[in-house]
């Protein structure tokens, strides 16, 4: 039994390359991968399906659970880094680069309260799957997987691959990752887009 780690589907801001607002809806492609997503799993669907409330988050799950028939419990908790007022804005436009180490955005979250936000989900996360006699799928953002990826998860043979605070990780659009549900939390597959096959869209990591 394992931890499914999945980011959300495409959407505009992706495309497009702006700061997400927390009710950006997933594009036309994101539905679609949200839906062969969920055809992943028809064979072997998880016994539970945990979510970020965003939008984007939220339909990506919607479609899984639409196909396999469990509700989505959704977390607060599972949402991406708050970046307050760089919401809406191009990165392009951007004056800092909102992953540097020390940066915090102004009016939203520190590297700190981020990763602190994410180890109380962790928590929710570990405390789910033990319930359950199946999979969990978790479904979530590109940054909380990042935070998960370099603090809490053990890849085979290799430590972190990245700083905590660093560029974020490659986390496609409907990307899987799965992780043993037994400490120390091995990753065996990592953001895995087999599902998607001929959409060149991996989407950027982040946000």
């Amino acid at each position: 039994m394992s931890i499914l780690l999945i980011r959300h589907g495409e959407t505009d801001s992706n495309r497009e390359r702006i700061v997400q607002l927390p009710e950006t809806p997933l594009s036309i492609r994101g539905r679609e991968q949200a839906q062969r997503l969920a055809q992943r799993f028809l064979s072997a669907p998880p016994a539970a399906i945990l979510s970020s409330d965003l939008s984007r988050a939220a339909e990506t799950a919607a479609a899984l659970s639409g196909v396999i028939g469990h509700p989505v419990e959704e977390e607060p908790l599972l949402q991406e880094r708050h970046f307050g007022d760089l919401r809406g804005i191009a990165y392009a436009d951007l004056a800092e680069n909102p992953f540097g180490p020390n940066y915090s955005p102004p009016g939203g979250e520190s590297w700190s309260a981020f990763h602190d936000r994410v180890d109380q989900v962790w928590e929710r996360i570990v405390a789910r799957r033990l319930s359950l006699q199946g999979d969990l799928a978790v479904v979530t953002h590109g940054l909380v997987l990042h935070s998960l990826s370099v603090r809490h998860l053990a890849w085979p043979g290799l430590e972190a691959p990245a700083p905590e605070n660093g560029p974020p990780l490659a986390f496609g659009n409907t990307s899987v990752s799965v992780v043993e549900a037994v400490a120390p939390w091995r990753i065996t597959l990592q953001a895995c887009t087999a599902h998607l096959e001929d959409d060149a869209s991996g989407g950027i990591s982040g946000l």
